[in-house]
């Protein structure tokens, strides 16, 4: 049985989602603080994370980074009601895998914690497989989950890493937003989201800075492609 941890201070809210999750099947624990979020995140072993951002003492945002910089990879999907571009860009970069704002409707939550399970059970899967891919100047180790461009290592979070190995592994061909939100994000349809356009622009931000070298490349009306200068 998949574990789930649950950050969320309003017993309503974590009632509601505890009851819908156990009846697929999950085994939920809640924490009713950052502080207690964090410690049972750190001390037991889930598979999934999910995380209300405001929180009575510290916040998600401060959970989430806290549990990263401590070297967990579990899968965090962030709640929040601050649903503004700013806020929810803050809290992806800071680690975060996925969102979703409140109010929400079961069906979607369930929907993106399954999205989020399969992920990671593929990620595993595939962790002794050794590939190496390279893109011009880049190299990706797809064993030690390690880029490094003109020789400097970049750090990404695991889902900039998805995105960018999925780019590169179809260097040369255009894929939709639709298409990485299937292949990255495993979500079958889209939810009205514009995470693809958010981690497209963290990634460029870090592996992009030379404007007259740039890998990825948008195509209006169609989606994004890598490809060599």
């Amino acid at each position: 049985m998949q574990r789930i941890l649950l950050v969320e201070d309003e017993k309503s809210v974590s009632s509601f989602i505890k009851k819908g999750l156990t009846e697929e099947g999950y085994d939920v624990d809640i924490a009713d603080t950052g502080a207690a979020g964090t410690e049972l995140g750190l001390r037991d072993q889930f598979d999934l994370i999910i995380l209300d951002i405001m929180l009575p003492d510290i916040s998600g945002i401060e959970v989430c980074r806290t549990l990263r910089e401590k070297g967990l990879r579990t899968p965090i999907l962030f709640l929040t009601a601050l649903n503004t571009p700013e806020n929810i860009a803050w809290g992806l970069n800071t680690g975060g895998d996925d969102y979703l704002a409140k109010p929400f409707k079961f069906i979607e939550l369930n929907a993106r914690v399954k999205a989020l399970l399969r992920r990671s059970d593929a990620v595993v899967e595939q962790a002794a497989t050794s590939n190496v891919l390279t893109l011009a100047d880049v190299v990706i180790d797809d064993d030690l989950k390690e880029v490094v461009r003109a020789g400097e290592p970049i750090s990404l979070t695991a889902t900039e890493y998805r995105l960018l190995v999925e780019l590169v592994r179809n260097k040369g061909r255009v894929l939709s937003r639709m298409d990485l939100l299937e292949r990255v994000w495993d979500l079958q349809f889209n939810l009205g989201t514009n995470i693809v356009d958010v981690y497209i622009n963290y990634l460029r931000k870090k592996l992009d800075n030379d404007p007259g070298n740039k890998l990825i490349h948008t195509v209006v009306g169609m989606g994004y492609v890598a490809k060599e200068p």
